[in-house]
């Protein structure tokens, strides 16, 4: 994409260059809506966990002194619909889809697993799950449980590390057997960015259902599931729609399919006439049928703050910037980190990328100890030897992707890494 509009005769490493795009910058202003209360620390890890929006500690008051210590039960008056509304706000702004498709429930995992099973059911007969080999662990784990439960073929394409799969290789691998494809959008290691237009009608043409994991894209890539043909879709509100650790998930389920797919965990909250308490399950007619058990009233209302300043920013905005941060990042990283070993570990062009970047290293682990402990840059590590990069467009600038790249170049060509441990952390 470029960074068109640097001032002329600046080398591409010139801090001056980022004042410039940071003061053309027409998200810069958003970056007041997030605490921040340490301004020496950078923080590139908006792809795993988003910062604390400020609206949302007010709104997390409101809802614990007034709607709960006041209103007590009452306030389920206007909790009820929360998943829904929520989950239109997120069809509308992030992911493409309509009012009605979208609702926020249980975990990431936990929804995989309803809308995994939901599809396998849909497809009677066919016996194998296609899915990719560098997909997050949760997504494999949760349809090699299902094939194993089940008796399916569990078949793993191998991804590219850079890359991820490739058409060719998900065309050899689905046939008439398949039931369901499912991936991620953005890869969570390399940040590629898979075709998903292409690929759904690729599994379409098999007569598979294709299930979507968005967590790396939502609220950083336009998603158009819609557009697409989509069928279903899962995500994460944590990472950049910065609702906080361990919110909500949300799924997708496209309006057609709804009345035929029935998902496998019946709960109270998918019931018809759920305050009939009838002794027989008759699950809503609409995507409120994908939901189990009493929502998680707190963590819905976080989501929606964070959700609420994604769509003032804009998904188009935000995608920009996106990409002319992270291909100013790469820029950096040519220039000051290649000599130091570093090699680039996410796609270089950024209409192939997401909004983090990937960087190998063979001292990885310990160099991402140091960078946070003696840098106070915070990045994150992924085995074996990638550190992960994620400025992300609403809450990071120029000048910090700048200031964190030359303190990694610091922190490397000083050795200061190398009095850190191999052991690894529980959390990496």
């Amino acid at each position: 994409m470029g960074l068109a509009g640097s001032v002329s005769g600046m080398t591409p490493t010139d801090r001056s260059r980022a004042e410039e795009l940071d003061a053309a910058d027409p998200l810069a202003p958003l970056q007041q809506r997030f605490v921040v209360d340490d301004s020496e620390l950078i923080y590139l890890d908006g792809n795993s966990l988003g910062r604390l929006p400020v609206a949302t500690k007010a709104r997390l008051a409101a809802v614990v002194e007034q709607e709960w210590g006041s209103g007590l039960i009452r306030s389920w008056e206007q909790w009820i619909d929360l998943p829904t509304r929520c989950g239109d706000l997120i069809a509308a702004h992030l992911v493409g889809a309509e009012p009605g498709e979208v609702v926020v429930s249980d975990s990431t995992s936990v929804n995989l697993y309803k809308l995994a099973v939901a599809a396998l059911d849909a497809r009677p007969g066919r016996t194998v799950i296609v899915a990719d080999d560098d997909n997050f662990p949760t997504d494999r784990y949760v349809v090699a449980g299902l094939a194993a439960q089940r008796g399916l073929e569990l078949r793993m394409v191998g991804s590219d590390p850079v890359y991820g799969p490739d058409l060719e290789s998900l065309a050899a691998a689905i046939d008439e057997r398949t039931a369901l494809v499912t991936l991620s959008h953005v890869g969570y290691r390399s940040a590629a960015l898979a075709d998903m237009a292409a690929i759904t009608a690729l599994a379409h043409e098999a007569g598979a259902l294709v299930l979507w994991d968005l967590c790396h894209s939502v609220g950083s890539v336009p998603v158009q599931l819609g557009a697409t043909g989509a069928d279903l879709a899962v995500g994460c509100t944590y990472k950049y729609l910065n609702a906080g650790p361990g919110a909500p998930a949300f799924l997708y389920v496209r309006r057609d399919l709804q009345t035929s797919l029935r998902q496998p965990i019946w709960g109270w909250f998918g019931q018809r006439d759920q305050f009939s308490m009838g002794p027989d399950y008759d699950p809503q007619p609409d995507i409120r049928r994908f939901t189990v058990g009493t929502p998680d009233i707190v963590g819905i209302a976080a989501v929606e703050e964070g959700v609420a300043v994604l769509a003032e920013a804009g998904i188009e905005r935000l995608r920009t910037k996106g990409r002319q941060l992270t291909d100013y990042l790469i820029e950096l990283a040519d220039h000051w980190l290649a000599p130091l070993g570093f090699e680039l570990a996410s796609p270089r062009d950024s209409a192939r990328r997401g909004s983090h970047v990937a960087l190998r290293h063979d001292d990885a682990w310990r160099i991402c100890q140091a960078y946070i402990d003696a840098s106070k840059v915070i990045p994150d590590f992924r085995a074996p030897d990638r550190l992960r990069l994620g400025p992300a467009p609403l809450t990071s600038s120029y000048v910090q992707v700048w200031e964190a790249l030359d303190r990694l170049r610091g922190l490397v060509e000083a050795g200061t890494h190398r009095e850190y441990g191999d052991g690894r952390a529980r959390v990496t």
